[in-house]
């Protein structure tokens, strides 16, 4: 039986994310100000050409896969490459930090899209503030590290835009923010989990050392929606 998590996009746009989502039966996407997130119910070409007739012109979407996709007339590949999913499969919650976070809101929010510029944790836009609990590290008035929550393919929760101004890294504050986020995703009856990219050893080293561990391969898929078949 296929694991809910080998097509977590298009899980979480039918359950936990499920108020983002638009689409149908087959195709489904995320909403335009929160993320580039696109879900096909068996990743088949006719589901992509389902996904092209209901995303706006010029659209980019980013898929998650467990296998191979063929991609039909109609779409320009931009990424194709390999995602490392990591689960967080015990019931510590850990301890509470000394060092408080904050709750970012939409005032933060400027501060957050020019952290995530900065540091490239994955696409953030002005209104991925929605997809819930996203905490903070400020110093003065500056936000100099942050984390969130992103995907919710039921009964899972996923840890995402973890980040850290490069003035500030190697002082645990991406440890602290990510430990924050199992409590209270394990407080909430669900069970974290995340994606990194393979090349990024340092985090994956972080992750396992908080007690994540790699549970799949997957590949990333970033299309760009053409008015007409792509000829190039």
């Amino acid at each position: 039986m296929t694991h809910i998590l080998d097509n977590p996009i298009w899980n979480a746009l039918s359950t936990g994310s499920k108020p983002f989502s638009i689409g149908n039966e087959q195709a489904k996407y995320m909403r335009r100000d929160i993320g580039f997130f696109a879900g096909l119910r068996a990743n088949s070409e006719s589901d992509l050409d389902e996904l092209h007739a209901l995303v706006p012109e010029g659209s980019i979407v980013v898929l998650f896969t467990s296998n191979e996709v063929s991609v039909p007339a109609g779409w320009r590949l931009e990424i194709k490459k390999d995602l490392i999913q990591m689960v967080y499969p015990s019931q510590d919650m850990h301890e509470a930090e000394a060092q408080e976070l904050i709750s970012l809101q939409d005032k933060d929010i400027p501060a957050m899209l020019e952290l995530t510029d900065l540091t490239k944790p994955g696409p953030f836009l002005p209104r991925t503030i929605e997809l819930g609990n996203y905490e903070g590290i400020v110093e003065g008035d500056k936000l100099i590290a942050m984390a969130g929550q992103r995907l919710q393919p039921a009964p899972y929760t996923e840890v995402s835009a973890v980040c850290t101004h490069p003035d500030h890294t190697g002082k645990g504050y991406a440890a602290k923010l990510i430990r924050s986020q199992i409590r209270s995703i394990i407080a909430a009856g669900r069970i974290p989990f995340l994606h990194a990219a393979p090349e990024n050893t340092n985090a994956i080293r972080l992750y396992e050392k908080l007690g994540f561990q790699i549970r799949k391969r997957l590949l990333i898929y970033v299309l760009e929606k053409q008015s007409q078949p792509d000829e190039a």
